[in-house]
């Protein structure tokens, strides 16, 4: 027997919170719903501590104005629970703004009970968030509405939030130890350079020629970074800000994007990620009821690399000329073959959102196996890179002191 901690609906529609002992999760929700009570939320005991991590969540879509996706996902799961059970809609948000823990989405949940208790829909009202609920996010909970299957929509909604939190989520975490590794190498570097290396200098300062090229290089580079760090750190800040300066422009966003996408390795996983985005997208939105076309515009919004949304465009005039999906994504030349070929079995089969939901799930994949590799390379070659950095510092010294023998006095 396990302990839950748990927020519930009672009878009388008031919110509850409290602890149960079961077997499992599902038997946890069967007890709630025995005693007469719709549950919202359920979490083991020593959840939080066990699940205790950095929050990595960020928005899937557009700046999200301070609400994380996580929070996003869990409003979209209570509002889900709460409409299968029957509550009304306004009911339902007003529990949701009793339940969530930030005081931001709070707020925004107030604004769409207001806008619902005027006569709006959900879907209306939550477009007049477009930092928290984005286009794709709108329409999928106007389609539910419009085909009265809303608690259905959510759930697909939920689970597509969901798998892209994960694959975030995952890369986020896998790239914390390696950026641990590289700051602390490059915090020992400066103090080696700043602190350790001025030290030796005095000694070596009368040996003039004497001293190895290697010695004399390193302390230049010493000499450079303690007199002129700011001018570096200047030079740095400055090229960052150009850059993304010029990138912000629709010329530079271009050009970048297609740099990027032909980078030998990191231009595959670039593709692997933007097909499975693509794919779990346009699945969720066909399988949702919204059409087509449509969902191909809501798809191009979210792609983050310029020229595969350009691509996409391409796709969408083509597939409204009365083409296939398959024929102009092959001829784009940018989506993996594999994939073409499933969707184009899809449209065979008459099954092209189970096919591009399954497409997303194997690239899903494609793409953590994919990472994990190149992890485990990096580690061991940041590694290496660092002893090197720092071999060939204290080698340097070593030469030093060992030369002073050889000058005359």
């Amino acid at each position: 027997m396990a302990r839950y901690y748990y927020k519930a609906v009672d009878a009388s529609g008031r919110l509850i919170r409290g602890s149960l002992e079961a077997e499992g999760e599902k038997a946890a929700v069967a007890q709630l719903h025995a005693s007469g009570c719709i549950p919202v939320r359920i979490k083991p005991h020593g959840f939080l501590h066990k699940g205790l991590q950095l929050d990595f969540s960020f928005n899937l879509f557009s700046d999200m104005g301070g609400v994380s996706s996580r929070d996003v996902l869990l409003f979209t799961q209570d509002l889900r629970t709460l409409l299968e059970a029957g509550l009304a809609m306004d009911r339902a948000l007003i529990i949701l703004n009793d339940t969530t823990e930030s005081e931001k989405l709070k707020g925004i949940i107030r604004g769409v009970l207001k806008s619902v208790q005027s006569g709006n829909s959900l879907s209306d009202a939550m477009n007049q968030y477009p930092k928290i609920f984005s286009p794709l996010y709108v329409n999928m909970v106007r389609a539910g509405e419009s085909g009265g299957i809303l608690p259905e929509v959510l759930a697909r909604l939920s689970e597509f939030l969901e798998n892209i939190q994960k694959v975030k989520d995952y890369i986020k975490s896998a790239l914390i130890y390696p950026a641990f590794l590289l700051s602390v190498g490059g915090i020992s570097i400066i103090i080696m350079l700043t602190f350790v290396i001025p030290k030796f200098s005095i000694i070596f300062a009368d040996m003039g020629q004497a001293i190895p090229a290697s010695t004399r290089l390193l302390l230049g580079l010493s000499e450079f970074v303690r007199g002129y760090w700011w001018a570096f750190l200047l030079f740095i800040g400055l090229f960052v800000v150009s850059v993304r300066q010029y990138v912000k422009t629709e010329t530079g966003r271009l050009k970048f994007d297609a740099v990027k996408i032909r980078m030998p390795v990191w231009g595959d996983l670039i593709k692997c990620v933007e097909m499975a985005r693509f794919s779990r997208t346009l699945g969720t939105l066909i399988r949702s009821g919204v059409p087509i076309l449509q969902g191909l515009s809501l798809v191009r919004v979210i792609m983050t690399n310029q020229v595969i949304a350009d691509s996409v465009k391409e796709v969408r005039d083509r597939v409204k000329e009365g083409e296939k999906l398959s024929l102009p994504l092959n001829q784009a030349g940018i989506f993996p073959p594999l994939a073409i070929q499933m969707i184009s079995v899809g449209e065979e089969t008459g099954n092209l959102e189970k096919m591009l939901l399954r497409v997303a799930e194997y690239y899903e994949d494609h793409v953590e196996n994919k990472i994990k590799r190149m992890i485990s390379l990096l580690e061991p070659a940041l590694i290496l890179g660092m002893g090197l950095v720092v071999g060939f510092i204290v080698i340097s010294m070593l030469m030093a002191v060992f030369s002073i023998n050889e000058v005359g006095f």
